[in-house]
């Protein structure tokens, strides 16, 4: 098969799938794929990629023999995935890579903001004092998960090591895992409005696309935190910006923006941006997911999928 890769930089990667998909032949590319930078070769099989390509109707036209969009994360909503299914094309992704390792970071999220963290960096202070830095304990604090998949149950249950009461919202509900962990699912404005700290869980769907908006974000409890380390389109950035000025969050922690997109990886446009500048905000480049154990796991999962391509059933199939 002829297999592509893109958005695929690191050397050690590429040795991984060398080795492992042995005779078949492999393109690799830095650069992301869209409409605007498709290669000159166009008879793949096969093309990976991560999340900040868009494989719409026209790149999807542009490969005649293409059989597999395989992407190297688990959100898929950069793929045209019904157009894929038109044209018998399978799309797979990565259900299961780094459940524990984003809700880690999440707690680093918080923690940096709930015990201030970011400002009591030692080497930012002129003297070596602890006066306007107090924090808040997790303890005993409303925790509102929005999301109870993989990740948002992972965080619940370190939340449950903090001792943290949890209220929980998702159009599925997992009733054996609320009995089991002792959370509660609350409607989401019960839960906006209850919560010391909020995080983002969910996929980036029509239905969770600006879940966090100009109306909801009035709902929120005064003083609260959010934290996103799912998908930016999530929350609306004019309504983050507002209930900052305003005082309804205390703290926001993201590694996700609504804009990630559209600034290209420009350091600048992200140093920029009104969010990265405001003293109770934490940003980070969407590196939640950004572990040697994660990778592994990518990397494997990407690998089985391909070789399942001419098995009776591919893995891990989303459409």
């Amino acid at each position: 098969m002829k297999i592509a890769f893109f958005e695929l930089k690191d050397q050690d990667k590429k040795d991984f799938y060398t080795k492992t998909l042995e005779g078949h032949e492999l393109f690799f590319s830095d650069q992301i794929l869209d409409k605007t930078s498709i290669p000159d070769s166009q008879d793949f099989e096969v093309i990976s990629i991560f999340v900040k390509s868009k494989i719409d109707q026209k790149v999807i036209d542009a490969f005649p023999n293409l059989k597999m969009i395989a992407v190297r994360a688990t959100g898929f909503d950069n793929v045209d995935i019904e157009y894929a299914k038109q044209k018998n094309i399978a799309v797979v992704n990565v259900p299961v890579y780094g459940s524990h390792t984003v809700a880690e970071f999440t707690f680093a999220l918080m923690l940096t903001l709930t015990r201030r963290v970011k400002e009591a960096l030692v080497k930012e202070q002129t003297d070596f004092n602890y006066q306007g830095l107090r924090g808040d304990d997790l303890y005993q604090k409303t925790l509102g998960v929005i999301g109870t998949g993989k990740i948002g149950l992972n965080v619940i249950k370190i939340a449950k090591a903090f001792e943290m009461k949890v209220l929980a919202y998702d159009v599925f509900k997992n009733e054996q895992a609320q009995n089991e962990l002792g959370f509660e699912y609350v409607e989401l404005n019960n839960l906006l409005g209850n919560s010391d700290i909020i995080t983002l869980h969910t996929p980036a769907t029509p239905e969770t696309n600006h879940i966090i908006n100009k109306d909801s974000i009035n709902k929120i409890k005064r003083g609260a935190i959010l934290i996103n380390t799912a998908r930016g389109v999530l929350t609306e950035t004019d309504a983050l910006i507002q209930a900052l000025d305003t005082g309804i969050l205390k703290g926001l922690g993201i590694d996700v923006l609504e804009e990630e997109n559209t600034l290209n990886e420009s350091f600048q446009a992200f140093k920029s941006h009104p969010l990265a500048n405001m003293k109770n905000v934490i940003f980070t480049p969407h590196m939640a997911f950004y572990t040697k154990e994660a990778e592994d796991n990518i990397q494997n999962t990407i690998l089985e999928n391909i070789q399942s391509l001419n098995s009776s059933e591919v893995k891990n199939k989303v459409n």
